[in-house]
């Protein structure tokens, strides 16, 4: 029978074979290790490799400046532990990053805090709990860390239709947007101090919390239209989350309004949209630099362009320069161009024919059907049943 001091020398030995480095990594060393109990070496080993976890480098999204603009990328609707979300301040500006944004708005609600109560470490009564900055003064560290253009902001969270909700960009202060008593006051004081302002999910079916009712028409009511006149409201989504509305492309240009393509996301990017989801909502902002300002002034020139699910929303003339940009065009033939996606957005185009994808980076022959004088970007809209159209020489 083995007796006890025999026994742990074999376990010591053993152990030190399983968890040598060569071992972990698979593969065989050259030599067994036979290390007795009182001689083992005492180390750290990196389990990185043997658990499979992938390392993600951040997302590359290439648009060529368009009409002297700097295309930034954004999404300027998002939600964290400070409202209703899943995930910190924090978390979101890292989640930007690795999906290749450029500026995003951390824009938590002002009605809608349920981890806030008159007791634990949010408690609704002191300092912190009544200070509706909270988010973009916890992000703000980071982004500046990891040289994210980051937007305060907040959102005005009213449960009946009209209004709605109503995200306020570029605040100074939105605890003095939140003591307001009426949401009318709300979205004065957030005019007053500045404020651009976005009617945001005008689609969204949920009557018991601000949307519009189960199976309703989208309106743009009498109420949204005062609002509008009195300058307190300047942009809409037209994708928020998973959801597109395509009237807002016609309201947006009969009212020069701004488009927006936001997330509106309150889970971690990964539950909600996977890894660096390339139909993620985006919305493309043509700024002079890459500066809060720069964007600023953009947003108020009405300067954007809605990205989501392969699809482009936009208005004119900003949506034909951002192809023009985007697609280098070559005449071979009357009947046959060269094409070029120089960007990463998504392009189906038609001259007349079938439908051909421009794939980034690689010259395509697309056909041009006798006597037609447009060419057709299949996927992106300037309107409700409306595509974009390139005049053709």
């Amino acid at each position: 029978m083995t007796n006890r001091r025999e026994f742990l020398k074999r376990t010591a030995a053993a152990s030190a074979v399983a968890f040598s480095p060569s071992y972990i990594m698979g593969k065989k060393p050259v030599k067994p290790v036979t290390k007795t109990a009182s001689s083992i070496e005492s180390y750290t080993v990196s389990m990185r490799s043997a658990m499979q976890i992938p390392v993600i480098t951040p997302r590359t999204i290439t648009i060529p400046d368009t009409a002297g603009f700097k295309v930034l990328k954004g999404d300027f609707h998002m939600h964290t532990l400070f409202s209703d979300g899943q995930v910190m301040p924090a978390d979101r500006v890292n989640e930007a990053v690795q999906n290749g944004l450029d500026v995003i708005a951390i824009t938590d609600h002002i009605e809608v805090r349920p981890f806030f109560s008159n007791v634990g470490r949010w408690r609704m009564t002191d300092e912190k709990g009544g200070n509706f900055n909270i988010s973009y003064e916890t992000a703000k560290p980071e982004a500046e860390k990891k040289k994210l253009l980051l937007i305060p902001g907040t959102e005005i969270t009213k449960f009946q239709m009209p209004p709605g909700h109503f995200n306020a960009l570029f605040t100074q202060d939105a605890t003095l947007i939140a003591k307001a008593d009426t949401w009318q006051k709300m979205l004065e004081v957030a005019a007053d101090q500045g404020c651009f302002l976005i009617w945001n999910h005008p689609g969204w079916q949920a009557p018991q919390n601000g949307g519009i009712e189960k199976g309703a028409p989208l309106r743009f009511t009498d109420a949204h239209e005062d609002v509008r006149k009195r300058g307190w409201m300047h942009g809409i989504e037209i994708f928020n989350s998973t959801e597109c509305y395509p009237i807002v492309s016609d309201w947006c240009n009969e009212r020069d309004l701004a488009i927006f393509a936001n997330s509106d996301i309150h889970a971690s990017e990964l539950n909600h949209y996977g890894i660096q989801n390339p139909a993620r909502p985006i919305t493309l902002v043509l700024a002079k630099e890459r500066s809060v300002e720069s964007v600023r002034e953009a947003l108020f020139a009405k300067r954007t362009i809605a990205w989501a699910a392969n699809m482009i929303w936009g208005r004119d003339p900003w949506l034909p320069k951002l192809f023009k940009a985007s697609v280098m065009m070559k005449t071979i033939t009357p009947g046959t161009i060269e094409l070029t996606n120089i960007s990463s957005l998504p392009i189906t185009v038609s001259i007349g024919g079938g439908a051909v994808q421009l794939n980034q980076n690689i010259a395509q022959m697309v056909y041009r059907a006798e006597g037609v004088k447009k060419l057709t970007v299949l996927n992106w809209m300037i309107g409700t049943n409306r595509q974009l159209e390139i005049p053709l020489k």
